[in-house]
């Protein structure tokens, strides 16, 4: 298989060129808007790996989600994580519906709702990275997962910058999650590899996301375009594919976390945050099980 950077060299070299993508996160640009100039083009690569077949199940309960959100309510979107195309080609797949025809409250306006919860190092590995993540509207964090390892003396800079992006990031979900926004979050916080069964634990921070939430929506991943290299996102690598991705039904965040920890209560499980973190994951693997993609 070909590296994404060898597959698509001159469309990259074009998104790049139109990137307004900060490579440098602070606590006052946590908030970063899509720049949808670039979606063309990263259509363009995605246009060119995409089978037949693939789309989008449960568009009625993106909708049904959809106008909670209008009417004030907050709405969280929990993902499977498996490439760094994931984003790209759910915002694809949603906006193709409208194009077909979609309903009233069609695929690109879902598409236009969705704010992303990314990690930094999507900014900050490198431009052409960031000029990619950078066509879709986001959140930036400084993730759990970057902080292990740290030490409290040698890297306190670090822990103090990490702190003030996350209050920041913080902040800005307050501001926007009831304004008719879906929240994306993938709460494995890094992708699926599958040598490394950590990969798919949950964080205990989705606990906090479904305790301040009012709805949330599940969604599976099957299939892949692109897969985990070596390096960043440039280096992974390239490959057709039929991609589904499977929606829930819209679920009560309150009702599924008291359940969740009701659960861990009974099993004698003292960590009630990654118990729901557990319960979301084991979930997100029902649903992706149950609709595993008939081979071409």
């Amino acid at each position: 298989m070909e590296t994404l950077s060898a597959s698509f060299k001159d469309i990259i070299k074009q998104v790049v060129a139109l990137s307004t993508s900060s490579t440098h996160v602070t606590e006052q640009n946590v908030y970063q808007s899509g720049h949808e100039e670039a979606l063309p083009l990263i259509d363009t690569i995605i246009d060119a790996l995409v089978l037949p077949g693939s789309g989008i199940d449960g568009m009625e309960s993106l909708r049904e989600l959809l106008g909670l959100a209008r009417q004030g309510k907050s709405c969280l979107l929990l993902l499977e994580h498996y490439s760094n195309m994931d984003l790209p080609v759910f915002s694809y797949l949603l906006r193709k519906d409208t194009e077909r025809g979609g309903t009233e409250r069609g695929g690109k306006e879902i598409a236009d709702a969705l704010v992303a919860i990314a990690g930094m190092k999507l900014n900050e590995a490198s431009p052409t990275v960031a000029a990619f993540t950078g066509a879709y509207t986001r959140i930036v964090i400084y993730p759990s997962r970057s902080l292990q390892g740290l030490d409290a003396e040698r890297d306190r800079a670090e822990i103090i910058r990490s702190n003030a992006i996350n209050r920041a990031a913080m902040k800005a979900l307050l501001e926007v999650k009831t304004r008719g926004k879906l929240i994306l979050v993938f709460p494995s916080g890094t992708r699926y590899r599958p040598w490394d069964p950590s990969t798919k634990k949950g964080v205990r921070e989705i606990d906090s996301y479904i305790k301040s939430f009012d709805y949330m929506c599940l969604v599976g991943i099957n299939g892949e375009l692109l897969h985990v290299g070596s390096g960043d996102m440039m280096d992974d690598y390239v490959s057709q594919d039929r991609v589904r991705f499977s929606v829930s039904p819209v679920l009560s965040c309150g009702d599924f976390r008291n359940q969740a920890r009701a659960r861990a209560e009974e099993a004698g499980i003292e960590d009630k945050k990654q118990a729901a973190a557990d319960a979301i994951m084991e979930q997100l693997q029902v649903i992706h099980d149950r609709s595993q993609r008939p081979q071409a």
